[in-house]
């Protein structure tokens, strides 16, 4: 199978959920304590597909990553803004792929017309920070200690994108509105 990023289904949540569960148990990158299961993967995915998109990067071998788009704060004005996560399989790392799935949902966004991206990166993670770095994100603020995880109090680095110019704005497109061109699955270049 030619590598591709596509739209999330209800099908990829097992693998979801794999990807993410060594990531909540051992790392700090999330603060999530207790992995969800596939049924909470699907629910989220739910919950957020509608407004905002969840893109995954497969190969033959299954989902090498995942990236979404979720809202950055309940209240209505901040409904033009965005929060972005990647999350990758440990045999894709360091290979371009999370570079590749912002590269696909960055334009999504701006397509549906959100403003700005936020991204919360837990520390250390120079990973990460890099990543988000190479794609534009500039840091705005650290919190100290926001976090208690694995016997550490944990900052967070918050970092920003632009994604539209400072206009007045039309109420965002949901993901299913966009013009169909947009929402095909894509060839996905990586490094072996």
């Amino acid at each position: 199978m030619t590598p591709l990023t596509r739209l999330v289904t209800p099908a990829d949540a097992d693998q979801i959920a794999a990807i993410y569960a060594p990531i909540v148990t051992s790392t700090i990158i999330t603060f999530e304590e207790v992995p969800p299961d596939a049924t909470e993967i699907r629910a989220r995915v739910a919950a957020y597909t509608a407004t905002h998109p969840w893109l995954v990067a497969e190969d033959g071998e299954g989902i090498l990553g995942y990236a979404y788009g979720s809202p950055h704060r309940p209240r209505a004005g901040y409904r033009w803004s965005v929060d972005v996560s990647v999350y990758l399989h440990e045999r894709a790392r360091g290979r371009g792929v999370g570079r590749a799935l912002y590269l696909r949902l960055l334009p999504l966004l701006t397509q549906q017309g959100f403003h700005r991206a936020y991204a919360g990166i837990g520390l250390p993670n120079d990973a990460s920070v890099g990543l988000h770095r190479a794609m534009g994100f500039e840091p705005i603020a650290t919190y100290r200690e926001v976090g208690w995880k694995l016997g550490l109090w944990v900052d967070t680095v918050w970092l920003e994108r632009a994604l539209a110019p400072a206009t007045t704005p039309a109420e965002p497109i949901p993901v299913g509105a966009l013009p169909r061109e947009l929402l095909e699955p894509e060839p996905l270049e990586v490094r072996p």
